[in-house]
Parts: structure tokens; sequence; C-alpha cells
């Protein structure tokens, strides 16, 4: 398949990208190279290929949440520069817009 300049034109006006005629030359034949490139991949699509979304399978790798043994909160709070109400003290980021 091959596209005139007059069709890029109408896919630019429809677009609503204004190109000169030069940027409609180069346009043209960049936009043949990649209907070919559609074309053979197309071409390479059979039934018994199954549709994917992803080229590998995804799947999440979750483990068991197990309680184990951790610092006391006194001992963390201890460090931390700053403390209040029995939590870190951060320094407010977004201003109150209530």
């Amino acid at each position: 398949m091959s596209l005139t300049t007059a069709e890029v034109a109408h896919l630019a006006d429809l677009a609503r990208i204004e190109l000169s005629e030069a940027e409609l030359e180069l346009m043209t034949g960049q936009l043949d190279i990649v209907l070919e490139a559609v074309a053979v991949v197309s071409a390479a699509v059979d039934d018994s290929i199954p549709p994917t979304t992803h080229a590998l399978a995804l799947s999440n790798v979750f483990r068991d949440d197990v309680v184990q043994p951790s610092l006391p909160a006194e001992a963390v709070l201890a460090m931390a520069p700053a403390v209040e109400q029995g939590r870190f003290r951060v320094p407010h980021i977004l201003e109150d817009t209530v």
C-alpha cells in the first residue's frame, strides 16, 4: 500500500496539523514505511496464535505476611529527630485547605 501526498495532507487536516509541502513529502515516505511494517506484522498473524497483551506472562509474586520480632515503638521513636503524639513528626508539605 502506498500513500499519496493528498492522503497525507487529508490526514494532517483531520489531525489539525499544518504541514508544508516539504513536510508532506517527508511524511508520505515515512508513513509508507510504517504501513509496510504493519503489513509484515499483519501477514504473520495466524488464527492458531491467541492474541496477547504482553510478550511474557505476567504474575504477581506474593508472600505470606508473617509477624516477626521487631524493635519496640519506644526504641524507634527515641531515634527520631522529632516525635509528636507517639508518631514521627515531619514537616508540612501541603498547605491546609480546610
